[in-house]
């Protein structure tokens, strides 16, 4: 189902309409060769949204830092709920194509909640991270894991859950405990664990213990989707390094218009 179709204006889909799309963007990550992981451009406005489908990706992830960005925000969950949630279903309605959201830590709502706005926005999918934006640490690993319980188990097969996990940001970097962050969120019923910025030699450890796909982190000069997808990766996105090309772009024009 496309995300045109998911909405008519401020409409929400019905939970079969949301279950069938879920279950075709989980299908989606599933039997896919090495070199050809699931790889979804990262929008922040309608315009973006738009060019990336028309490009031909098959689903997009909005991202929460590019989408701060426009709004006036700094990232980490300084953006008012409202506002992202807006931001979301806007990128939504504008595309034919998936759409997932990134939404931090969840913005403090509780798993019922945030499973009714997705739905009302028209997301198919989501990300939660397992850190606190506030203090930089990482979240116990069995009170995230309920947490993330909770939501799946109200989302019903609605939204498919891609569970991010900071130990290559915030914690010791130690992929014994990536893996096991990855197993228990994935017994808890996450789709997809993203171990993010986990180095690219770790793929293939982190891929073989997780369990479920594992989604990769694409960085500018680093490793390309496809090389990822053969480290181990089923899926690949960018973050925000896509909107950082733009800005770039147009502080060289503001440049060059003003004459600096």
């Amino acid at each position: 189902m496309t995300g045109t179709q998911a909405m008519t204006g401020t409409e929400a889909m019905t939970g079969t309409q949301a279950r069938a799309a879920a279950t075709a963007f989980r299908a989606l990550h599933r039997g896919r060769p090495a070199a050809d992981p699931l790889v979804l451009a990262n929008p922040w406005d309608a315009v973006s949204a738009r060019a990336f489908a028309e490009a031909g990706f098959p689903a997009l992830a909005t991202s929460s830092g590019a989408i701060a960005a426009v709004l006036g925000y700094a990232d980490g969950e300084q953006t008012p709920v409202d506002e992202m949630f807006a931001a979301v279903a806007r990128i939504v309605r504008s595309v034919d194509v998936p759409v997932t959201a990134d939404l931090e830590a969840g913005y403090g709502l509780p798993p019922a909640e945030l499973v009714e706005r997705l739905l009302a926005a028209g997301a198919v999918g989501c990300n939660l991270e397992d850190s606190d934006p506030a203090t930089g640490k990482l979240k116990p690993i069995e009170e995230h894991a309920a947490w993330l319980a909770e939501f799946q188990a109200e989302s019903a097969g609605r939204l498919v859950l891609n569970a991010r996990v900071d130990t290559f940001l915030y914690g010791d970097k130690d992929v014994s405990d990536a893996v096991a962050r990855s197993r228990r969120y994935a017994e808890a019923g996450a789709d997809c664990v993203y171990p993010i910025l986990a180095p690219t030699d770790l793929l293939p450890e982190l891929a073989a213990g997780a369990g479920i796909p594992v989604n990769a982190l694409a960085l500018p000069g680093g490793p390309s989707p496809k090389q990822l997808g053969r480290l181990g990766a089923t899926r690949v996105t960018f973050g925000h390094t896509l909107h950082n090309r733009i800005t770039a772009t147009v502080q060289d024009l503001a440049r060059e218009l003003s004459g600096a």
